[in-house]
């Protein structure tokens, strides 16, 4: 295993530092995640407490750690002003910035010669996520994109990246909205029909012996709407004679499969020089679709039921079922808060996801309220609480460094790249999963761990092994020092607490770690850092640089309480 070199440290220097990178992943098991496991009867809601209405800055820093895509001055400002209920709603009303899909096209990607391959995706996808003015809206894109799954690898055909960009856009557009708006959208996207091979898709064929794909019919249903097995109001499993019951069974995927046949691309005129088709929802092929009776999980739609209406009622029928609620509500938890929220905390949450207040049921912009505003979210005592967090995954760590420190693209390219090598990069990148479970399955415990032992899961570690942690690092050292392409950070506001390593290190700890950091770490990280010459701006750079790598390797930073 390699070590960690400081930048222009000594070799004395670089050995004091290398184990803070070298115990990370032995520390992190007794750090990370947690709360309760599957239980056989919901657990009693408590009370709901009242966030704190005046967040001090460390208070702000963890709510932005939790609602966006990494903390700043400006934003901590910004919640202590506002607060965190009304600094939601206004982000929730600031208005979407330039789409993805536009972004390509205005750089000139949309030539003939890119229409096979995926030139322009990472760019684009790394432009919002690291510089987006509107963060929370692009952590909740994040967030949707880890659940319902779609990988640019994955998507056979031309145009990749104009493919993945508009599928970004579509969630990012509904990432507020109503969940069954969005979910009829992604049954008739593009994008999804190749990713999940129901574009194209025939009915049965006697002759030959042939049935309908049964892929994308699989995945919304055990993936994106209901899962496996039946669950209680507060997500934990609801058992008949002590076992778990299945939701489906293999007939009811046979017969949902026959709903999504006949769909396929929209070319309004055979054009395929260009990606335009990709914005256009599937059209029907009448000649495939199958127009009999299709029966599943106790609905049957009926024989001559045309395509788009049978369609509705399957996703109405889904969409009813009392799984989604808890279903949802956790994973959207555990992408933003903690990995194990206890079943009251998922409860309290899945009753807003049934009803707003208003009647209305999947209300996306009241279940993030509900989640980052909960007690669980916002009370301190998580804090002190083993089984309390998540490990922060890699991709928020790089976002979380950009924001704190500023960084921007002058020439607005964000060359930042493929970043999924493991050894070498950050072992994930946007867009990127090798499969539709996602680079983490929620599920997730890690094998022969303390983790494992104390019932919990912990998703964010199915990426961390010994060669991740490593590789992250040397990552992270390359980018705060040299940056990526012309992805650069300013380091000219902490240049004046350079001389002071413990307010540096005070500093970097509110803007990374939401002051988590624990006293002997800052103590360990600013003793680093004093023993680096320092007096003039150069000097000065390589102390912020520094003591950004140490803070970045640190247990207390890695794991998101």
């Amino acid at each position: 295993m390699s070590t960690v070199a400081t930048p222009r440290a000594s070799q004395a220097q670089t050995e004091s530092l290398a184990p803070i990178g070298l115990a990370v992943l032995s520390a992190l098991p007794l750090a990370a995640c947690g709360g309760g496991g599957d239980a056989a009867a919901p657990a009693p809601a408590p009370p709901p407490v009242s966030p704190d209405p005046n967040p001090t800055d460390a208070q702000a820093s963890r709510f932005l750690g939790q609602a966006s895509m990494g903390a700043s001055k400006a934003l901590i400002a910004d919640v202590k002003r506002l607060g965190y209920d009304a600094w939601l709603s206004q982000q929730m009303a600031l208005p979407r910035e330039q789409s993805r899909w536009d972004w390509l096209i205005a750089k000139g990607y949309d030539v003939i010669d890119n229409r096979t391959n995926q030139t322009g995706f990472d760019p684009v996808a790394w432009r919002k996520l690291g510089g987006g003015s509107d963060t929370l809206r692009q952590r909740v894109t994040l967030a949707l994109s880890e659940i319902i799954v779609v990988g640019i690898d994955g998507v056979n055909g031309a145009w990749r990246q104009f493919a993945a960009a508009q599928w970004l856009d579509t969630l990012e557009e509904h990432a507020f909205g109503n969940l069954r708006t969005l979910l009829a959208a992604v049954s008739r996207n593009l994008t999804m029909g190749y990713y999940l091979t129901f574009r194209g898709n025939a009915k049965a064929n006697a002759t030959n012996g042939s049935s309908p794909d049964e892929n994308y019919a699989r995945e919304l249903m055990q993936l994106f709407m209901i899962g496996l097995q039946e669950l209680n109001e507060d997500g934990t499993l609801k058992l008949t004679n002590g076992q778990p019951q299945e939701t489906y069974t293999q007939a009811d995927i046979s017969g949902l499969a026959r709903v999504f046949t006949g769909w396929d691309m929209d070319l309004a005129g055979g054009d395929t020089q260009t990606p335009q088709y990709y914005r256009r929802p599937m059209r029907q092929v009448d000649s495939r679709y199958e127009t009999g009776a299709k029966t599943f999980m106790g609905l049957t739609i009926p024989a001559g039921t045309d395509a788009v209406t049978g369609l509705n009622q399957a996703l109405d029928h889904l969409y009813a079922h009392p799984n989604v609620a808890p279903f949802w509500s956790r994973q959207l938890i555990q992408r933003l808060v903690t990995s194990n929220p206890s079943p009251a905390y998922v409860r309290r949450v899945a009753r807003v996801f049934a009803n707003d207040g208003s009647g209305q049921r999947g209300n996306l912009a009241a279940v993030l309220r509900a989640i980052l505003l909960d007690a669980e979210a916002r009370d301190a005592a998580g804090l002190t609480q083993p089984g309390f967090g998540k490990l922060r995954e890699p991709l928020l760590r790089f976002t979380g460094w950009a924001r704190a420190c500023g960084a921007q693209s002058p020439s607005d390219a964000w060359a930042i790249g493929n970043t999924s090598d493991a050894a070498t990069r950050l072992g994930q990148s946007p867009l990127r999963s090798p499969s539709v479970f996602n680079f983490f399955r929620p599920g997730y415990v890690p094998p022969n761990s303390a983790i494992g032992s104390a019932g919990l899961v912990a998703p964010e570690f199915q990426i961390t092994h010994e060669s991740s942690v490593v590789g992250y690092l040397n990552f992270m050292q390359s980018v705060i020092t040299n940056g990526r392409g012309d992805v650069r950070a300013d380091y000219a506001p902490l240049l004046p607490l350079a001389d002071d390593p413990v307010a540096l290190v005070a500093e970097l700890d509110l803007l990374l770690a939401a002051g988590q950091l624990s006293t002997a770490t800052r103590k360990t990280i600013s003793d680093a850092v004093a023993t680096l010459p320092t007096g003039t701006d150069s000097q000065r750079t390589s102390r912020v640089q520094a003591a950004l790598l140490m803070v970045m390797a640190c247990p207390e930073y890695l794991v998101q309480k």
